[in-house]
């Protein structure tokens, strides 16, 4: 099956309020659970780790060192 550039994962750069595309795609992968976030969804990264997040509690609990 062929997949168009639109089903594929994003490559992102973060920055402290907004990130940019350095690789079309649909997706990228929280860093913590590994489950796909639309880019329109997209609400939670950390700029200094370069690393996305499902939800703001998934994001807490990495930036505290809880995430295990």
């Amino acid at each position: 099956m062929l997949m168009s550039g639109s089903d594929k994962e994003a490559k992102l750069y973060y920055g402290p309020s907004s990130f940019r595309v350095l690789r079309p795609g649909r997706y990228v992968l929280c860093a913590v659970t590994g489950e796909a976030i639309a880019l329109e969804e997209l609400h939670y990264w950390s700029a200094a780790r370069q690393e996305a997040y499902a939800s703001c509690e998934i994001a807490t609990r990495r930036l505290l060192g809880l995430d295990g």
